[in-house]
């Protein structure tokens, strides 16, 4: 071995020993948050009574194993009546079934939310839980609330463990731009939307994002989903340092992709944790459908190089200076880690400013660079795309 290559063995040894250390340490002092207990898993139950039911003299199609296109034939060939009549029955299992037209989805998720918010208060007003377990119960019917207010487009819902959800903004029906937002760790119903600083939740990223798209061009027939419909890492842990989650999450996101028009043209965006998922996920994309994977605040994308994603989607990659992602060790081994930092020159991304960002959850904020930038992205106005560190065509180069 020449002095060279034992320098190299010496620092990779140094390097994967610093990350296995790190994330112990993380998973063992009280890094890791305990995840508030929820009620029983519902939708499994559920699932179960629809799986033994009929319309039609038809069985129903299988949640777990039916694709999207095969859920919508099934449903398209239902009478008015039938499919309300499934949607009253089991709002569950309708709200969160890819496939199933949006108007239903949205109803069976307004009826949901409402027995969980009945579920809930009554929980909160027994005597069955403890005075901390009333106080969660009371937390989540004013999140069922809120989610019921204002029209809200309600594209999944489960009740179930910590909770799962997600927003439609827009017209999902007619737009031609679709933006996915994909949240990271200790996203859950309570979790999902916040009062102050709402830009740093699901809801509020996706509203910030709506907001600036419509700002910029009015006439564009967009729509912006915050997408918490996976279960995520409980603070930053063992689960975290690991891709598990991130590829259950990615079966759930290419499902609900596999729902969306061909025609639509997809962006994801995708912080933390999220941009784990997006990286596993990406080999499994439609060629064609899902324009750009922009990542944030990124631990990595659990493979090396940009081109290991094998996709046909434009790569992009923002991080805040006070972002505290940059000092986590970019290294996988042993099933640890997430490989190269996305920003960095050997990872192959499209490096855009997140200026203003102020942080790990500020990049959908106000007057932020990022925020400028994703839109500019999401409505595929490339020329307005600001890099980091460098003249605006760099990052921007070969693209219409």
């Amino acid at each position: 071995m020449t002095l060279l290559e034992a320098r190299m063995s010496s620092t990779f040894f140094r390097a994967t020993l610093a990350l296995a250390v790190v994330f112990v340490m993380l998973a063992t002092t009280g890094w890791t948050a305990v995840r508030p207990d929820g009620p029983a898993d519902a939708r499994t139950a559920a699932v179960t009574a629809w799986l033994r039911a009929t319309a039609g003299g038809r069985r129903l199609p299988d949640p777990d194993t039916a694709p999207a296109g095969a859920v919508a034939r099934f449903f398209a060939a239902l009478t008015r009546p039938q499919a309300l009549r499934l949607t009253r029955r089991f709002p569950l299992v309708v709200g969160n079934l890819d496939g199933v037209p949006l108007a239903l989805r949205y109803q069976a998720n307004r009826l949901a939310l409402v027995k969980a918010r009945i579920d809930e208060l009554a929980r909160a007003s027994g005597n069955t839980l403890t005075p901390a377990g009333r106080r969660d119960a009371g937390r989540r019917a004013a999140r069922y609330a809120s989610l019921l207010s204002r029209h809200r487009q309600i594209l999944a819902f489960d009740p179930s463990g910590a909770g799962l959800a997600a927003e439609v903004l827009g017209n999902l029906t007619t737009a031609t731009r679709v933006a996915v937002v994909v949240p990271g760790v200790d996203t859950n119903i309570l979790t999902f939307e916040r009062a102050g600083k709402a830009y740093s939740a699901p809801a509020g990223m996706a509203r910030a994002l709506y907001r600036r798209e419509r700002a910029a061009e009015p006439g564009a027939r967009t729509a912006v989903i915050a997408w918490a419909d996976y279960v995520t890492p409980s603070g930053v842990g063992l689960d975290a340092s690991t891709a598990n989650l991130a590829e259950h999450g990615a079966v759930r996101l290419l499902a609900l992709l596999s729902a969306l028009p061909r025609r639509q043209r997809v962006s994801l965006f995708c912080h933390s944790y999220g941009s784990v998922l997006c990286g596993v996920a990406a080999p499994g994309l439609a060629p064609g459908q899902v324009a750009d994977i922009t990542v944030f605040g990124s631990p990595g994308m659990h493979v090396r190089r940009a081109s290991q994603l094998h996709t046909t989607a434009n790569v992009w990659a923002a991080r805040d200076s006070g972002d505290w992602i940059e000092d986590v060790p970019h290294l996988e081994f042993a099933g640890l880690g997430h490989g190269t930092d996305p920003v960095s020159a050997k990872f192959g991304a499209r490096v855009v400013s997140a200026r203003g960002a102020a942080g790990h959850p500020g990049y959908f904020a106000p007057g932020t660079a990022s925020l400028t930038n994703f839109t500019s992205i999401a409505l595929g106005s490339y020329a307005t795309v600001t890099c980091d560190g460098a003249p605006s065509a760099a990052c921007t180069a070969g693209l219409a």
